[in-house]
Formats: C-alpha cells, structure tokens, sequence
C-alpha cells in the first residue's frame, strides 16, 4: 500500500498505523523506517519535519553493527580467528597482561581499554596512531574477566584487526566488499558529492549524572571540540572519516537492506555471510551487569543481542542501537531486517519507539507466515 509516507506491504497496515500516531503524538518527531522480510522490502516509511526517504543522518553506535560486518567477511575469509589472541595479530598489543585476550573477547567488550591517558583527539581516530596508543594502554581490569561498554574504542580494535589481517582499512573493504555491491545506503565515510543529503542529529543535552564521567568513557580528548559524542556525525570530518565505532551515516533502509543482504540476501542474490559465519559472529559472549553502563547488558561478537529492557526480537535477533535511538538489526526466526533512525535524538536515548515498531513488524510477519 503506497502512502504519503511511503509503502507498507499487505498485512504490515498495522506497522503504518503505530507509524502514524507516533507522527501525531508529537508534531517535532520525525524518522526513517525500513524493514525486509526474506529480502523484500516490507516497509519503508518516513515522517516529520525535515525527514525525507533521501535524507542522510547519523547513527552512532548502529556503525558498530555495520563495522562488525568487515570483521564477519573476515571470520569467514579465515583471516582472523576468534580464538586467537589479539596479539597474535597484532604484537604490539600484549603488554599489561594483555597478552591473553581474545579476538572474541576483545570484540565484546571485554579488554578494559574504555580510553586512554589524555584521550583522543577526535582526527586520530581511524588511524594508525590511536591503535598504537591504545595497544600501549593500560587495562582497567583484567582482560577477559568483565565487560564494559567501549563505546568509541572497539572501534579502534575492530579498524587495527582489519589491518594487520587484510593491510586494508575498515572503511575500505566496507566500501568494495559489502556497501557498493549490495547497494547499501549507510556509509562509514561519507563522499563529500552525497554531503548535501546529509542533515544535522537535533538533540538536547539531557540533565542527570553518568555512571562513568562520559569523556572518559568517551574516549575523547578534553579539548577535542565537541562536549558530547551527539555531535560527533554533525562534524564534516567525522562522517568523512567513517569512525565505525560512531561516526557512520545513512538511511533507515540502507540498515535494513545491510541485515538482510547479510543474512537472507536481497533481490535473489544469496546472502554474503553463511549460516557457520553468522553463528560464530552472533552467539552471545557476555551477559551481566556492564561495568561502563551500570546496566544489564549482553554481547556477541561486537553485536547487541536483545534483552528484557532491549526487546527488539528473538533470541537470534542481533544488531547495534545508536545513541540517537536509531536501530539497525536481523532476526533470523522471522526472516527480518530492519533499520530506523530519527532526526532528533529521542528521550533517554534508548530506542523505546523502534522497540515498539520492530515488534509491530514481527507481528506483521507472524500474521503472514
């Protein structure tokens, strides 16, 4: 059914409907919505000020789960084992006891390197150096035994681990590997020729204190110029950049069509990650109280997994939410894949209203099936 926010599939009236009161109850909201089902897309809906289906915006930490696509291919290319030691591939790395973490444990958060002493400056980011510094690096607990949320630095990880085993940016084989031949519209490094589709994260600073003081969980410098993460994909450099720990940009459908080209595959052509890869890359890790957050949390390799208070599908759903509450994910019980980002960054920053739509297509999908 085609409408003047876009088109639903027959059966998926209902994910319209939810859609549109959500439009009503608030007259500043607007999102991208996008789902597929066995690789067809089911629904594609944008609404709100400012927000058309071309729009370009920031998904923060969904780039974790777009990243962690690469370190999936590579898994699956047998160029990085889970099982071996980060410093296997990375020699550097095994100093302060961190000889003996593991690539899977590293990738869930698990190796203590929430910053280091100084932070980041926000241009070393994706380069060589940060890697460096953070190889040198103290942990904050011993590797391996808890796990805490490395919001800007396993993105650091994830970008060495493609280096020392492909001699190849992150960002790049993204680009020739997963992006340009499945047509996805989600970029780790934004062309400047497509910057004009991009449109600004509007977000309010929220009062409260963290649990952790946030430039330190952060990663970031403290005269780097921006007082919060949420301005990260705003800066020009940083979206060119493609930080895959934050600074990836796209649309509601380039997140869908990324988990289902993945997963099921789209437009007949098979998925690019097998069943084995997929498992190995999804099975959970970690699953306790998170000593960055504070909270209750699980992980698999670099992927959310759902939760009580992260009820976004089965227990093989697997994805990233960003700190705007945008949403990017597969269920393989249901053949799904979804995507959502807003414009404006939505209270408490946790996807409440992508929760409640993934879980009206999965009805939709249920009813159909």
């Amino acid at each position: 059914m085609q409408t003047s926010l876009g088109f639903v599939a027959p059966g998926y009236e209902n994910v319209l409907a939810l859609f549109e009161s959500l439009l009503a109850e608030d007259s500043r909201y607007s999102a991208q919505l996008a789902a597929y089902h066995q690789g067809v897309p089911v629904v594609r809906l944008t609404g709100g000020p400012e927000m058309t289906a071309d729009t370009l915006t920031g998904g923060y930490s969904c780039s974790k789960g777009v990243a962690a696509m690469v370190i999936a291919l590579l898994v699956q290319d047998g160029a990085l084992d889970l099982d071996k030691t980060v410093a296997h591939y990375w020699p550097e790395f095994a100093t302060h006891g961190k000889d003996r973490l593991l690539v899977r444990e590293a990738l869930s958060h698990q190796a203590g390197l929430l910053g280091v002493d100084g932070g980041f400056a926000i241009d070393e980011f994706t380069t060589a150096r940060a890697a460096g510094r953070l190889a040198a690096a103290a942990p904050a607990w011993e590797p391996g035994r808890q796990f805490g949320y490395h919001a800007l630095t396993i993105g650091i990880l994830m970008e060495e681990l493609c280096r020392r085993t492909t001699g190849e940016a992150l960002q790049d084989v993204y680009e020739r590997r997963i992006r340009k031949p499945q047509e996805v519209d989600f970029f780790l490094g934004l062309p400047e020729d497509l910057d004009s589709r991009y449109r600004d994260v509007l977000y309010e600073e929220e009062p409260g204190q963290p649990w952790v003081d946030p430039l330190s969980l952060e990663g970031l410098n403290s005269n780097a110029p921006v007082s919060s993460i949420m301005e990260l994909p705003n800066i020009r450099s940083v979206r060119a950049a493609g930080m895959s720990a934050a600074g990836g940009v796209g649309s509601a459908d380039g997140l869908a069509r990324l988990y289902a080209a993945a997963t099921t595959g789209v437009q007949g052509i098979e998925p690019f990650l097998t069943a084995d890869t997929i498992t190995a890359m999804t099975r959970e890790q970690v699953w306790g109280l998170d000593r960055s957050s504070g909270l209750d949390n699980v992980f698999a390799v670099v992927f959310m997994k759902p939760h009580p208070s992260r009820n976004f599908g089965s227990h093989r759903a697997f994805g990233h939410e960003g700190a705007n509450a945008a949403l990017g994910f597969a269920d393989p019980s249901y053949g799904l894949s979804f995507g959502y980002i807003p414009r404006r960054a939505e209270e408490g920053r946790t996807p409440g209203r992508a929760h409640r739509l993934a879980a009206a297509v999965r009805r939709s999908t249920a009813g159909l099936s």
